[in-house]
């Protein structure tokens, strides 16, 4: 028999069963119209500008972590560090409700003189060490150059995760320059075990007193609260969790100080108002002995002068005009 040939059925249009029109074949690109599309199209951006690459993966919560440890230390100038051991959930919460209660105290006296009131910022968190750690050494230590492209054409035109204009936090280059050993960090010798912090959002010394009347109070200028004042204070749950943590020191506008100087900071009467004042009078103490001593060097000048004078005045007269 000979081969069957399967002819394919020419399609018509579906508005009718008569109409034997067929469909209209799409025109056939040529290659000189492909390459010109090609030329005049935007490059495919391989990053989103919202979500540029970072060293690893965006997903895992250690990156997140590494990322909101680090807008943590960019926005708190003022950063408490304690050690906890063993610290129970039930300890820290009853520590967190007595923090709060102190803090609302110092609110409502500012309030009073129409200032800014910062309890609800102040936060008690406990943190991973070595992730902090490593957020700290990109803060500290990862300064990128002015871009001269900005972060939507970096992802348009890039291609390559290790392309330096990627200066983000969580980039490749800033894993780079902060895996240097080399660099060494001031906070690196308490950096170890388990760790707390309390952050603030300004170096307010009035809030700072307040936490560490709480958390680490000394007889002086940090007492604790009184039994009758805050009876919820000596509830054992509170103070079982207070002696399990332990003062470090604290990071202050990039600097770091031990516990002396951290309860200096935290002993500045009225705050930066009250250190601005004393400065002011400091500088005027010292514009006043300047004026006075230079006020004395003239004044003694002067007399020196007029005693000489007359001096030579009587040696002129002579002896006779003396008599007379």
């Amino acid at each position: 028999m000979p081969p069957r040939l399967r002819i394919r059925p020419r399609a018509v249009c579906l508005r009718c069963t008569r109409c034997t029109t067929p469909f209209p074949r799409p025109a056939v690109a040529t290659y000189a119209s492909a390459a010109t599309a090609s030329a005049t199209a935007p490059p495919v951006p391989r990053y989103p500008p919202t979500q540029p690459p970072s060293h690893k993966p965006p997903e895992v919560r250690k990156t997140q972590l590494h990322r909101q440890y680090q807008s943590l230390l960019r926005s708190s100038p003022l950063l408490l560090i304690f050690q906890h051991n063993n610290i129970k959930a039930v300890e820290l919460m009853a520590i967190r409700r007595e923090l709060a209660v102190a803090l609302r105290k110092v609110d409502a006296e500012r309030l009073k003189n129409e200032q800014e009131t910062l309890s609800e910022e102040v936060k008690l968190q406990i943190i991973q060490t070595n992730i902090f750690a490593s957020a700290l050494r990109v803060v500290e230590f990862f300064n990128p150059e002015p871009e001269s492209l900005g972060g939507a054409q970096t992802a348009q035109s890039s291609t390559a995760a290790e392309d330096e204009r990627f200066t983000h936090g969580l980039s490749r280059y800033a894993h780079q320059v902060a895996s240097n050993r080399k660099l060494k960090l001031e906070l690196e010798p308490i950096l170890s075990g388990p760790l707390a912090v309390v952050a603030f959002p300004s170096v307010a010394p009035q809030y700072l007193k307040a936490v560490l009347s709480v958390l680490s109070p000394s007889k002086g200028d940090f007492p604790a609260p009184t039994r009758r004042a805050n009876p919820d204070y000596y509830e054992p749950s509170v103070q079982q969790g207070l002696q399990k943590l332990m003062l470090l020191g604290a990071r202050v506008e990039g600097k770091v100080f031990d516990v002396a100087g951290t309860k200096w900071v935290g002993g500045i009467d009225g705050g930066i108002d009250g250190l601005r004042a004393q400065l002011v009078h400091m500088l005027q103490s010292v514009g006043g002995s300047l004026t006075g001593a230079l006020e004395g060097a003239s004044k003694s000048l002067y007399f020196t002068v007029e005693g000489r004078r007359m001096d030579m005045e009587e040696k002129e007269k002579g002896p006779d005009e003396k008599k007379e």
